[in-house]
């Protein structure tokens, strides 16, 4: 088994500062050796070369992540969903953490984590259960214009019987028709 980095046997401070320069990507590494040796006089601080690797690691890493957000976007707009929407966002954010956790897991050599394939396999059940609300959306409001129509019927039926009761002329029956049962 590979020896662990000397990066990743720094002290968790020392290293998530070193990692913070190393992300701002606005230094060399000349000079985020000399921020470290610094801010922390007394500590070790790793090689050069090894600041190197790391460096080429994290860009690597980053760059993986910023594809697998794209992926997960055009994934999701492949599936049909719109990324705005909230569900989709939620989907999305869904898929691109399970895919920066198989990066990662693969980038340290661990095999326990979540596959790809099973990554988009979990999309597609997203996306049925997804269509299923949609279609369920769509299903109450079918519902809900049939029973307006069905009671719109009722109230013309007993509309008619009123005006019949109290000898209301067409142009009345018209008015309540229209303006006040909105009948129309």
């Amino acid at each position: 088994m590979p020896r662990a980095s000397s990066i990743k046997r720094l002290p968790d401070e020392q290293r998530r500062y070193l990692e913070k320069l190393i992300r701002a990507d606005r230094h060399t590494l000349n000079e985020i050796l000399a921020q470290v040796r610094e801010r922390f006089p007394e500590a070790a601080v790793p090689s050069r070369s090894a600041v190197g690797r790391y460096s080429q690691q994290v860009s690597e890493l980053a760059g993986r992540m910023r594809d697998i957000q794209a992926a997960s976007t055009a994934l999701v707009s492949e599936l049909g969903e719109d990324p705005n929407d909230r569900a989709g966002q939620l989907l999305v954010q869904a898929v691109t953490t399970l895919a920066t956790d198989a990066a990662l897991k693969a980038q340290s050599g661990g095999d326990d984590g979540v596959s790809i394939k099973q990554i988009g396999e979990l999309a597609r059940g997203a996306k049925a259960v997804l269509q299923a609300r949609k279609m369920s959306l769509a299903e109450r409001q079918q519902i809900a214009k049939e029973a307006r129509e069905a009671l719109q019927r009722e109230q013309d039926v007993n509309l008619q019987e009123a005006a019949r009761a109290q000898g209301l002329g067409p142009e009345q029956v018209e008015f309540w028709r229209k303006k006040v049962l909105g009948i129309g």
